[in-house]
């Protein structure tokens, strides 16, 4: 079955163009190279009007399988903002596996650093209520099996790229090695560490270059509740003292909080305002624009709203990989301008 699905992964890419064994054919000289470590789920979305309570058997509206994980999502955001984009991680050798790669390629994804694990591809089970709140139970599945020693066989992925891109869906042993070898060869890191670990060791945030955080992971890393702004830039300035260079705390219809140093001190940047059904892929998504727009050059605040325009996109559609939004999606709603006004749109 294994020997199976290395040549169906193989066929994936020829069919999209792609060299499995080198990366990108196609690849856009121009855009920004973009290395993303991390999960590969397929997510099984229940529609409902309310939560259940518990012990409750609640009739639901409708049920969607999709492509999602937090890493695969993160990919696609970028991929679909005109990023380079390379994937390090892992499905297992089933139908979730194969439907999930299949999403990848068709985003123009190298996929050529997924390896084939002995367990069942990552599932996450996702809840979404009549407001387009959620929760989701997550089993990680294959993605266990991202060791150490797979991210060194893929460090060329890595080196080679611009930025890099991580979570906390893998092992941290794992991302730890990632950024070794990305601060090794002068890689700049965007970190979303999410789901929030316990503990977080200092190493992972040192050298860090943009560090993306909601509201409640920034209290559980900073050790504060964080209920406002100032609470979060409070969060921030902690986070920054122990290594990250540039802290984003996304507060949903907030807005984002910037912390980079200036004497000016932590920002607010305001969301969009939108009528939201689905909020399951807003931060991946907003994490993938922003590094896009970070690879393109941007400013901080810039790029920051690249990806509170790309978030906005997406929070208006039902489930992950498909409510992310393309540049020209994004460009639309930040600018008002159309697809065929898109390269004449401020740079980003």
């Amino acid at each position: 079955m294994r020997r199976h699905f290395l040549e169906f992964k193989q066929s994936l890419h020829a069919a999209a163009g792609l060299d499995p064994t080198a990366g990108a054919a196609t690849a856009n000289t121009s855009a920004p190279r973009i290395a993303v470590l991390g999960s590969i789920n397929v997510d099984l979305v229940f529609s409902v009007g309310r939560m259940p309570l518990t012990g409750e058997t609640l009739a639901g509206n409708d049920f969607r399988q999709v492509s999602g994980g937090k890493g695969a999502n993160q990919a696609v955001a970028a991929a679909r903002q005109g990023g380079e984009v390379r994937f390090i991680g892992m499905v297992g050798a089933d139908g979730f596996g194969s439907a999930a790669l299949r999403a990848l390629v068709a985003d123009g994804i190298d996929c050529s650093a997924i390896g084939i694990a002995d367990l069942p591809t990552g599932v996450a089970g996702i809840v979404v209520d009549a407001a387009g709140s959620n929760r989701i139970v997550v089993v990680a599945g294959a993605n266990a099996a991202l060791t150490v020693e797979r991210v060194e066989a893929a460090a060329s992925q890595i080196t080679s790229s611009s930025w890099l891109v991580c979570q906390m869906e893998s092992p941290p042993a794992s991302v730890a090695r990632a950024f070794e070898l990305a601060r090794e060869a002068g890689v700049r890191i965007v970190f979303n560490p999410a789901p929030a670990p316990g503990q977080l060791p200092d190493h992972l945030l040192a050298g860090v270059d943009v560090l993306v955080v909601n509201e409640t992971e920034a209290g559980q890393l900073a050790r504060l509740a964080v209920t406002d702004a100032a609470s979060a830039a409070a969060a921030a300035a902690l986070l920054r003292a122990r290594g990250a260079a540039i802290v984003l705390v996304t507060m949903g219809e907030h807005g984002v909080l910037v912390a980079d140093g200036a004497a000016t001190g932590a920002r607010l940047l305001p969301a969009l305002r939108v009528d939201a059904v689905d909020t399951t892929a807003a931060g991946d998504t907003f994490v993938g624009a922003l590094t896009v727009a970070l690879g393109r050059g941007a400013a901080i605040d810039e790029a920051v709203g690249d990806g509170q325009a790309a978030a906005a996109v997406s929070v208006t559609r039902m489930g992950a990989q498909s409510s992310i939004p393309t540049r020209a999606e994004m460009l639309q709603i930040k600018y008002g301008v159309g697809a065929a006004d898109a390269h004449a749109a401020p740079a980003s």
